[in-house]
């Protein structure tokens, strides 16, 4: 099943590259400011980076579509009664990695300015070494969230600031509190194809 989805996928992405006018493939990096909001959770953002690559597929002259895969560190700062609540030592402040796959449709407002904005898709890879050692899976594996951003295209580079609201909750605790994340995501890229 797996491989009949990935060949559509690849199908669908070279019949979409055969037709647009134009396709570009970059690298890009930059910062993450990062919180979470829910009950054991400080209300203040906190700073982590991202680090992937792109591609953007035009399908006309004022659309087209960015499908990306990034790596994301978010540092997370807690509350003084997580580490109670959930029988955490003294866990101040959490890290989780992610990987993510925004897909994006793009509007150009002008030759070097656009307007983006999509779903994005997060699968957790790795969290802080005190919740596993605590036999705790806090945080769930998967996360869904939608991103809207501005982005300035000159030639081959890309500058970019986003904000991403995360839909679902991350909280697999067994708790009640809701936690979501929100993400001011700022950086460079530059599309060498």
């Amino acid at each position: 099943m797996k491989t009949k989805i990935f060949a559509l996928a690849i199908l669908v992405c070279s019949v979409s590259a055969g037709y647009s006018q134009s396709l570009h493939v970059g690298i890009k990096a930059g910062a993450n400011i990062n919180k979470l909001d829910g009950e054991p959770f400080s209300n203040q953002f906190t700073y982590g980076y991202h680090v992937g690559a792109f591609a953007e597929i035009g399908l006309g002259k004022k659309f087209s579509i960015a499908p990306e895969v990034l790596f994301n560190q978010v540092n997370v700062d807690t509350a003084e009664k997580f580490s109670s609540v959930f029988k955490f030592n003294n866990l101040s402040s959490i890290q989780l990695k992610y990987l993510t796959m925004p897909v994006l449709a793009e509007y150009k407002l002008s030759k070097i300015f656009a307007l983006e904005a999509g779903p994005q898709f997060g699968i957790l890879i790795n969290q802080t070494n005190s919740l596993v050692q605590n036999g705790k899976n806090a945080f769930n594996k998967g996360d869904f969230s939608v991103v809207s951003g501005v982005q300035l295209k000159i030639v081959g580079l890309r500058v970019y600031g986003r904000y991403i609201f995360g839909v679902n909750n991350l909280n697999d605790t067994g708790e009640t509190n809701n936690w979501h994340g929100e993400m001011i995501q700022v950086g460079v890229g530059y599309a060498f194809l």
